[in-house]
């Protein structure tokens, strides 16, 4: 505002020109030149200075003898070993001083005075790796989940998802999905559309026995992968969220 005031001081008191004017042509009101004017002659070039906007005076600031309140509470209790914390404060305040304050207002008053310490920023989620292929058939999920019927049967349903569209290559029930029903949806999926460069599955013994007792067997799924020399990748045991989209409703 420093600029335009400069400029609305200028036009009227060295080029002489109307103040009516000066406001119309500069967009401001007749009222804010004349105040302009009035600090000009008083104060010369401070006028052009900028101005603070914060109120003079602040009715409803929380007064100096409550902060201190809560500044020497908050000593006290964790001096004792004793919960020092907002919710606590309150209580004491209202309960014993006959001071109502908020939660909020105590919050700050600790933080403004360092008596909290601040938490770590959350991780943000661009530094979150995406578990999205680039291109489709790069590399397809699987996984199986158990579901209950209306009528009280149990069944178990395989997915078979594209991890680039998320498209859903094949979705089927099952009494109880064994390593043959894998190899054998996996094949239908890919007679339809074509066969993935990888898999990506969890460690279930149905899709792989990497982690069993007994070395050097594979599943149905495993001998397939292998003889057309597609790369198979598992999760991480106990990291199952690796798998979590082929769990999840996809488009048709």
């Amino acid at each position: 505002m420093s600029s335009k005031a400069r400029l609305v001081i200028t036009a009227v008191v060295v080029e002489k020109r109307p103040v009516a004017q000066v406001a119309r042509e500069y967009g401001v009101s007749r009222s804010w030149v004349y105040e302009l004017l009035a600090r000009y002659r008083a104060e010369g070039d401070g006028a052009f200075r900028a101005r603070s906007r914060r109120p003079k005076t602040s009715p409803r600031a929380t007064p100096p003898e409550t902060i201190e309140m809560v500044l020497e509470l908050r000593k006290r209790l964790a001096g004792q070993g004793l919960d020092a914390g907002p919710d606590t404060i309150v209580w004491h305040l209202a309960h014993h001083q006959g001071v109502a304050i908020s939660r909020a207002t105590v919050h700050r008053i600790l933080a403004r005075h360092s008596q909290v310490v601040p938490t770590p920023a959350k991780r943000p989620k661009s530094s979150y790796l995406r578990f999205e292929a680039t291109y489709p058939n790069e590399c397809w999920q699987s996984d199986f989940t158990h579901h209950r019927l209306a009528g009280g049967a149990d069944v178990e349903i395989i997915t078979w998802l594209d991890d680039h569209s998320r498209y859903a290559l094949g979705v089927t029930a099952h009494h109880r999905v064994t390593a043959g029903i894998v190899a054998a949806t996996f094949a239908t999926a890919a007679a339809a559309h074509g066969f993935p460069a990888s898999t990506l599955t969890d460690n279930g013994m149905v899709y792989t026995v990497r982690l069993a007792s007994r070395r050097g067997g594979r599943t149905a799924l495993e001998h397939e992968l292998a003889r057309r020399g597609i790369t198979q990748k598992n999760s991480r045991p106990s990291h199952p969220t690796t798998c979590a989209r082929s769990n999840v409703s996809s488009r048709p």
